[in-house]
């Protein structure tokens, strides 16, 4: 089970990593949001090749990477993430995926989560990822759907029927821990430089006009702060309940302050940070 937290997923590779190294065979995965993504990919068989690539993405790569939607119903329309995914990985139906793959959305229509088990891989990834106001909601067979990870941010349900040895969820709503500030390196900074300080200054003039009024402009900076820090209080708070209600046998938790929900381009630390905690959490067992 991979649960949602924006970029703080990516440690879903490394959790993925360490369990395939040391002999564990996945027959079944369920995912919210990120760990929708991650999931899906890993069932396709091309983890790997999704790994190289998000390795490498800098900061000015995943700002070339949202695609503003011109619409009241979300920030981006999630179009070119997708496409890019759909160009480099190929797309496949979940139900000829070699090990079962849910990924669960949120149903806004009938207030209540939905778990999406067949159709098009990136599409049910769509749904998943679909944060209100940042992505556009997806419109699935009649339903609008959006983010699992309001309702579900840890998915243990939908394995439930499984025929597995052992369950081991992720969850990405963990302790806060200290950890050391992440720094660029010189040759980031010279390559970037100027232009992403511009794509910056780009990206926060255009939410001012959008959402925000002149006699207000002074706390537009702080709007997508706000509303991803309320959206992670939820989440966090649903994730308790959710491993309260349901048993694993392993739970390996991410701390909730590892990175930002947006943070992409620190891929490499995520992903190491899952290998250890996977590592340190089956040493204890």
């Amino acid at each position: 089970m991979l649960g949602s937290g924006g970029a703080r997923g990516l440690a879903h590779i490394g959790v993925i990593k360490w369990l395939v190294e040391n002999g564990y065979e996945i027959r079944s995965i369920a995912g919210s949001s990120m760990g929708a993504l991650i999931g899906g990919i890993y069932a396709t068989g091309k983890l790997d090749i999704y790994e190289n690539w998000v390795r490498v993405l800098r900061k000015r790569d995943v700002m070339r990477l949202l695609d503003f939607a011109y619409s009241r119903a979300g920030l981006f329309s999630g179009d070119r993430i997708i496409r890019k995914l759909r160009d480099m990985l190929g797309d496949t139906r979940i139900e000829d995926l070699p090990i079962a793959f849910t990924a669960v959305a949120t149903d806004l229509d009938a207030d209540r989560e939905i778990w999406l088990t067949r159709g098009s891989v990136f599409d049910a990834i769509r749904a998943s990822i679909a944060i209100p106001t940042v992505f556009t909601p997806v419109t699935y067979r009649g339903r609008l759907l959006v983010d699992g990870g309001l309702l579900n941010p840890i998915p243990i349900a939908p394995t439930l029927k499984d025929v597995t040895d052992i369950t081991v969820a992720v969850s990405l709503s963990g302790k806060d821990e200290v950890f050391a500030a992440a720094a660029e390196s010189e040759h980031e900074n010279e390559k970037v430089g100027n232009s992403y300080q511009h794509a910056i200054s780009e990206f926060i003039e255009g939410l001012q006009m959008r959402f925000v009024s002149d006699e207000n402009e002074a706390t537009a900076v702080n709007v997508f702060e706000l509303m991803s820090r309320s959206l992670e209080a939820m989440e966090h708070l649903i994730t308790r309940l959710k491993l309260a209600a349901y048993s694993t046998d392993y739970l390996i938790e991410i701390p909730a302050n590892a990175c930002g929900i947006f943070e992409f381009h620190r891929a490499n630390e995520m992903i190491e940070l899952g290998y250890a905690r996977a590592q340190r959490e089956f040493a204890q067992a």
